[in-house]
């Protein structure tokens, strides 16, 4: 049987792994101009407050996988003001 935290795991790297590869475009391009702001502030936020959901209920694969994302995120952000 398979546990729930194996597919919190294996659905929070699916989701998380999603991203890279739009990072690395916008990397690459060093263009962000597809993206827009309010959308990447309000994901961002969002994926913050899943962090902190998964640290109340300690749900580390939520923590895991909303930690990266938020890395990724912010990334993205970065690059949106820079960029």
């Amino acid at each position: 049987m398979i546990s729930a935290d194996m597919i919190g795991l294996c659905a929070g790297t699916l989701t998380t792994l999603s991203f890279v590869p739009q990072v690395m475009r916008c990397w690459s391009r060093r263009s962000v101009a597809d993206l827009s702001m309010v959308m990447l502030l309000a994901f961002a936020l969002g994926v913050a407050l899943w962090d902190v959901y998964g640290v109340m209920l300690r749900a580390w694969p939520i923590v895991a996988a909303n930690t990266v994302t938020l890395v990724l995120a912010v990334a993205l952000l970065t690059m949106k003001i820079r960029f």
